[in-house]
């Protein structure tokens, strides 16, 4: 029984108050076996969909956790996908809910059939713009996984990948276009020297998320470099996750997002009433003098 359907029945008079408190307690904590309890009410407090991490878990235990998590859930992300999973795992959750996946980011969205929940609608479409960049082709899967990631938390993406320092007139249209796009908040994922999240940040007036990925080698290689660079970085306005973070990435960026979009569309609402007050008085000002 979802949180949707307790309320219903407690508005309808099916169920008492303490019995509405006592099932909604049980859905604070989902547990799968003895090996998963999955926070049911995460996407209810922070307006983040429950995202499993998939690394190390077998197969049989994925599918568990996942299908249980979609009795409850509109949205689950499951992250660092083993490849030879993919596929099964997109074939077993599409007859339960809607797939996106990316195999080169390793990440799969699953939006239950027919799920709704209280926050669906906000969740879906925040009205939130996220940019994503890459400064190389080998950044993509990290990247991927910022995309898909801010698109099930209902932000729409910008995504222009392969556009970094070694050809810096390559960012400049990229640019150009997301801020025409008014984006709310750019992830910039590079790897070997990670120079890029710095360019970018010294441009744009915008929150800016830098990723630095494990592509490099030689002294400073898995990411060390990149990371250390852009810690350092001099450009203000730069916030750094860990290497190979592209799940805390676009987490992050969609919460700033989010609230940008709220407050953008509240204003545009109240700009447009008072619009339509000022055309309503103007033209009871004309009548009168008519």
């Amino acid at each position: 029984m979802s949180i949707r359907d307790i309320l219903k029945a407690l508005a309808d008079g099916r169920i008492g108050i303490d019995d509405a408190e006592q099932m909604l307690r049980l859905h604070n904590i989902e547990y799968v076996e003895d090996m998963a309890r999955l926070d049911i009410n995460r996407e209810l407090r922070r307006g983040i969909p429950e995202i499993v991490y998939a690394e190390g878990k077998e197969y049989s235990d994925l599918v568990k956790i996942a299908l249980t998590a979609l009795r409850s859930k509109d949205t689950l992300v499951i992250s660092r996908v083993k490849q030879e999973y993919m596929d099964m795992l997109v074939e077993a959750l599409s007859k339960h809910a809607t797939v996106k996946s990316s195999k080169r980011g390793r990440i799969v969205v699953a939006r239950r059939m027919g799920g709704e929940s209280l926050h669906t609608s906000a969740l879906h479409s925040s009205g939130g713009v996220v940019g994503v960049i890459t400064a190389g082709t080998s950044d993509i899967g990290v990247a991927e996984e910022a995309r898909l990631v801010a698109e099930a938390m209902g932000c729409k993406v910008i995504a222009s990948y392969d556009v970094g320092v070694a050809g810096l007139h390559r960012l400049f249209p990229v640019l150009k276009d997301m801020i025409a796009s008014e984006v709310d908040a750019m992830v910039v994922v590079a790897g070997m020297e990670g120079a890029l999240p710095s360019v970018v940040a010294s441009l744009v007036d915008v929150p800016v998320i830098g990723v630095p990925t494990s592509v490099g080698y030689g002294f400073g290689a898995g990411g060390v470099a990149a990371l250390t660079s852009m810690l350092q970085s001099c450009t203000l306005g730069l916030a750094v996750v860990n290497i190979d973070n592209g799940v805390g990435a676009g987490v992050l960026a969609s919460m700033i997002a989010k609230r940008v979009g709220r407050y953008r569309s509240e204003h545009e609402a109240d700009r447009g009433a008072g619009s339509k007050d000022m055309v309503e008085g103007l033209a009871e000002r004309i009548d009168g003098h008519a």
